[in-house]
C-alpha cells in the first residue's frame, strides 16, 4: 500500500508541475535542447531570476528534471525515467 501511495504522490506532484504554462514551456525547451541552464530559462520565459528559480525548484522537487552544477552554472535535463512513469500512468486511461 505504501508503494501505491508513494506512486500516487509522485504523479500528483508531477502533474501539478506540468500543469503550469511556464513550467510546461521549460520542459518543452529542455526536451528540444536536451539540457538548458538558468539563463536559458530566463530568456525563454521572460521572468525574473527568482521566479525562474522557483519554477525550476518545483520541477526538481517533482523529480521531472535532474540538475547538475558545473562551476557557477546549473544545468537541467529531463528525468526520462520519471517521464516514463507519468506516461505509463496516463496510458492506463487510454486502455479503459
Amino acid at each position: 500500500m505504501t508503494t501505491v501511495k508513494n506512486d500516487n504522490r509522485f504523479i500528483e506532484k508531477a502533474m501539478n508541475a506540468i500543469a503550469d504554462p511556464c513550467r510546461l514551456s521549460i520542459l518543452q525547451e529542455i526536451s528540444r535542447k536536451g539540457e538548458i541552464c538558468c539563463g536559458d530559462v530566463q530568456g525563454l520565459t521572460g521572468l525574473s531570476q527568482p521566479t525562474c528559480s522557483h519554477h525550476i525548484k518545483l520541477l526538481s522537487e517533482s523529480e521531472l528534471i535532474e540538475c547538475r552544477k558545473e562551476g557557477r552554472n546549473h544545468f537541467f535535463a529531463l528525468n526520462k525515467n520519471n517521464f516514463r512513469k507519468v506516461s505509463s500512468f496516463l496510458e492506463r486511461f487510454h486502455q479503459v
